[in-house]
């Protein structure tokens, strides 16, 4: 099909000629916009126009869509489409969704704030040199300046996604990390725990010019126990406290709420005493018979302190040998978190085929890293959300002193 057809400058003056003064419309437009700006840019031309995208239009107007590729939104739409990738299927088909949006945006305030000028957002060939080196991979990634100093550590799920995201911001910050980037570095780690550990750790020491706002401590509330005046143990949300050890902590007191309300449920707990429902008698879930009455003494402190504890041990690693196993950087690869008598000692990798029993093994894999609040925070905090996540009790090394 290629074969025959006409070179990129052949057609390159009609192609300026039927797009004079007209918005262009593309499904992912930016990517269209690009490649017609890149070919322009090789003929010694600076091409401009203004561009709308359907498929951000199309989350505006049709929210709720299973996929807002072309394909499967045309059909959950009932669109007809002919000669499906190719050209002019896709043309034709884009033609008829965009009438469907113009019929859909009754006021066109829409349509008219997302009519931009694509230059603004469009990638320099330098930062498209520096995606293109990079993987869609799991991992910590290091912004440098020319001169080799990081300006910028992150971490993400998909490294190439999240660069492209800094290099088409909008935002203060991303334009001067676009206008200060030289390259990027990384280090794929497999495991989002073990990129959220080194990019806080790497922040504290590099201390990058553009970090400013994560060098602070990444959680706010914290969980505390106390015993009141009838020896039951009682549960706090509380601003977190350095002089105060607490149990877990949480990014903010709305997490911290709703993990406590869920414990209630999943410990047969007492709302008063859990700091939910504030009264000087029984507490609401007593009233329907949900809970056993602790809130009125008529529950024993040692029956109900127990599920109490067995809430704190669950979601606090104090004074345990254990290893959090989650993915690796390949296939047959695991990462390895270490906690040693309820210290975090730092991070490794190993082979599936390696065992790992003790802390005597585990001990010659793990890169030592620094156990303070953030990191506990982080720690707590994934295990929480993770809850298929894979969790060794270790034995101790007898020789440890």
């Amino acid at each position: 099909m290629l074969r025959n057809a006409p070179k990129f400058y052949e057609v390159a003056k009609r192609i300026v000629e039927i797009t004079e003064d007209c918005i262009l419309v593309a499904h992912n437009a930016q990517f269209d916009y690009r490649i017609l700006c890149t070919e322009f840019r090789r003929l010694g031309f600076e091409y401009e126009r203004k561009s709308l995208c359907s498929v951000e239009l199309s989350k505006d107007l049709i929210p709720g869509q299973a996929s807002y590729s072309l394909g499967k939104l045309v059909r959950s739409l009932g669109i007809p489409v002919t000669d499906r990738h190719r050209a002019s299927g896709d043309a034709l088909a884009t033609v008829k969704l965009f009438k469907m949006l113009l019929d859909k945006d009754t006021t066109k305030s829409i349509i008219q704030k997302s009519v931009r000028l694509n230059p603004k957002l469009q990638l320099e060939p330098r930062h498209l040199d520096i995606i293109g080196e990079l993987p869609s991979a799991t991992g910590v990634y290091y912004i440098h300046k020319a001169d080799g100093d990081i300006i910028y550590i992150g971490k993400s799920n998909n490294i190439k996604k999240r660069i492209n995201q800094h290099f088409t911001g909008t935002n203060a910050k991303s334009k001067k990390i676009q206008a200060q980037v030289s390259t990027v570095t990384y280090e794929a780690t497999g495991s989002e725990l073990v990129a959220l550990l080194k990019e806080s750790e790497e922040i504290k020491k590099v201390k990058p010019i553009h970090n400013r706002a994560l060098r602070r401590s990444i959680f706010t509330h914290a969980l505390y126990a106390f015993k009141d005046e009838n020896d039951y143990l009682n549960l706090k949300i509380d601003v977190a406290d350095g002089r105060k050890k607490p149990i877990t902590t949480f990014s903010n007191r709305q997490s911290g709420k709703s993990f406590i309300t869920k414990a209630v449920e999943d410990y047969n707990l007492c709302q008063k005493l859990a700091g939910l429902y504030k009264t000087k008698t029984s507490c609401f879930n007593y009233e329907i018979k949900n809970c056993e009455g602790a809130c009125i003494q008529k529950e024993s402190p040692e029956s109900y302190n127990k599920r109490v504890q067995s809430l704190i041990e669950k979601n606090s690693y104090s004074n345990k040998n254990m290893v959090i196993v989650d993915r690796g950087r390949e296939v047959d690869e695991r990462s390895a978190i270490l906690i040693e008598n309820g210290v975090f000692k730092g991070i490794g990798f190993f082979n599936l085929n390696y065992q790992i029993t003790n802390l005597e093994v585990l001990e010659s894999i793990i890169t030592p890293m620094e156990n303070n609040r953030d990191s506990q925070h982080i720690i707590q905090n994934y295990v929480r959300k993770n809850k298929l996540l894979k969790i060794i009790q270790i034995q101790p090394n007898t020789n440890n002193t």
